[in-house]
């Protein structure tokens, strides 16, 4: 989810597309050169003991989720992106169906669950630095312990905060760095220790009792591979370059095929891998991974290659948070600048970063973090903040698939380089419908206590994330109600909707014909005000 949030936020932030500047598109993006580009954005280690504790039927959760959210996430964006390719990503999508208020939000709930989910990327961050350099018996207490999680968690994010004022360019760098040495490289390490961990003979710990179907026994058995959602959040994002390629009709959905059976091969592979040297009854959120690479290099007489691995996925971490502290914040600012946030918060330094929001990112952040002391433990910190994260997320997922529906019909003469087939709009139902059902599952599954880790009081649990889910989803509304035409900056090169260019509702019909524009339709260098519904 991370490693591409730089890409979506240069174009929401000014970088224009071909189309936008009115220049001959010029084809940057292979087919093959797409994939690759999704399966960095998604695939993430430190995902994957959540479904390790499943152990086999770990790809049965990991071939449903594909299924009914990375795919039908990856084909609806792409046609949203295609057809909408002006700044603003989702505020954009959704702003044209519904309104700029409910745009607002979609892109609020995108920036506030990456918020949400920071301290959980930093709790493994944590837990890494603490199998650097130590015994493992001391690891495993410090790695457990919320005081020193809580401490680390503060000091990396201010650390990278600060770090983040320096530009976009030094975050970049941070994470490219990061994100080969700190996720590829020891990725594949884990996937070949352990097929040559089996091969040598060594004990398996991952049982092949009942197969890949999981025995259902409660929805409370099911909860952790919803968690999947979360980790496969994020492919919306490179569907900003479809215009980028060739044929788009036929690329994209070749490159999303592509993409989807690397990312859950990948993701496959790494967590039996985890299953192999990890006994179930140890299983943990937050160390599995390190303990896996523990077992496996002390199974090759190696065990300082453990704490080696350690240092590598803390440096992954650092440059995925890194390009992630910076990316919300610029796509923000765009919109913000249009007139959406208070004059404040579109302040930038010389960098061109927006260091209000990023302050303000750091003390959401410090206040979440403070949760690591109040919980039962670090995996009930962990888990109850992915949950919070990931329903934030699921909740600007179905408003895109309505969004995406409902354009349909309020423009069907739209040009759309790229278009779900199926006569009728049948294609788009079928792909929403399958979106909206898994995207709903996991909702509801998101608020019930997962009986593998102990969360504490199951209405204390359910409270949580009840009180916070009414708060978060409140805050853009609030927001919007409160703002004001002098909020709009003089700067500001974002353009208006179709709607308003049209002088109509967002819920009213496009009377243009396809492919129509009129000659006084601002473009994204107009002038033009942006007018509130």
């Amino acid at each position: 989810m991370a490693d591409t949030v730089v890409s979506k936020a240069s174009t929401a932030n000014g970088t224009k597309t071909p189309a936008e500047g009115g220049v001959k598109k010029k084809v940057a993006l292979g087919m093959m050169t797409l994939a690759i580009m999704n399966v960095t954005t998604v695939f993430s280690l430190r995902g994957l003991p959540t479904t390790a504790e499943y152990g086999l039927t770990s790809v049965f959760y990991y071939l449903v989720a594909a299924v009914i959210f990375l795919i039908p996430v990856s084909l609806v964006s792409a046609e949203l992106a295609s057809t909408y390719p002006e700044k603003g990503g989702v505020f954009r999508w959704v702003g044209e169906a519904f309104g700029a208020d409910w745009g607002f939000a979609a892109l609020y709930y995108e920036w506030q669950a990456i918020v949400v989910w920071f301290p959980t990327v930093l709790i493994f961050a944590a837990v890494a630095i603490a199998y650097i350099a130590m015994p493992e018996s001391f690891d495993l207490w410090l790695a457990g312990n919320p005081i020193y999680v809580a401490v680390v968690v503060l000091a990396v994010f201010w650390g990278v905060t600060l770090y983040t004022f320096r530009g976009i360019a030094s975050s970049a760098k941070l994470s490219t760095f990061g994100g080969l040495f700190g996720t590829i490289v020891p990725g594949a390490i884990l996937i070949v220790a352990a097929i040559v961990y089996i091969a040598l003979g060594h004990p398996v710990h991952m049982s092949f009792v009942g197969g890949i179907v999981p025995k259902f026994t409660g929805l409370s058995s099911i909860v952790l591979a919803a968690s999947i959602i979360l980790f496969f959040a994020g492919m919306e994002m490179q569907a900003v370059h479809i215009t980028e390629l060739k044929n788009p009709t036929r690329d994209f959905p070749r490159a999303v095929w592509i993409s989807t059976a690397i990312i859950v091969v990948l993701s496959i592979l790494g967590t039996l891998a985890i299953s192999v040297a990890v006994p179930q009854s140890a299983m943990n959120l937050t160390q599995s991974l390190l303990v896996a690479f523990n077992d496996l290099w002390a199974a090759f007489h190696l065990p300082w290659m453990g704490n080696v691995m350690a240092a590598m996925l803390a440096l992954g971490v650092l440059g995925q948070v890194s390009v992630i502290v910076a990316g919300p914040s610029t796509g923000l600012l765009a919109v913000g600048k249009a007139g959406y946030l208070p004059k404040l918060f579109q302040r930038t330094n010389k960098n061109g970063m927006n260091v209000p929001i990023l302050i303000l990112q750091a003390v959401l952040v410090s206040i979440l973090a403070l949760a690591l002391a109040i919980l039962p433990s670090v995996q009930a910190a962990n888990q109850i903040l992915s949950q919070m994260a990931t329903i934030i997320i699921l909740a600007m997922y179905v408003i895109i698939y309505v969004a995406a529906i409902r354009l349909r019909y309020t423009q069907p003469n739209k040009p759309r380089p790229f278009k779900i087939p199926g006569p009728n709009n049948i294609g788009l139902w079928l792909v929403g419908a399958i979106g909206l059902i898994g995207a709903g599952g996991a909702l509801v599954l998101s608020f019930i206590p997962p009986n593998q880790i102990p969360t504490g009081s199951p209405v204390t649990y359910i409270v949580i994330l009840s009180i916070g889910t009414v708060i978060f989803l409140a805050i853009p509304f609030v927001i919007y109600a409160c703002h004001k035409k002098e909020w709009k900056s003089d700067d500001t090169t974002f353009a208006p909707f179709d709607w308003q260019i049209e002088g109509r509702k967002p819920t009213e019909v496009s009377k243009w014909a396809a492919g129509f524009v009129p000659a006084s339709a601002p473009t994204e260098t107009s002038t033009t005000p942006v007018i509130t519904p």
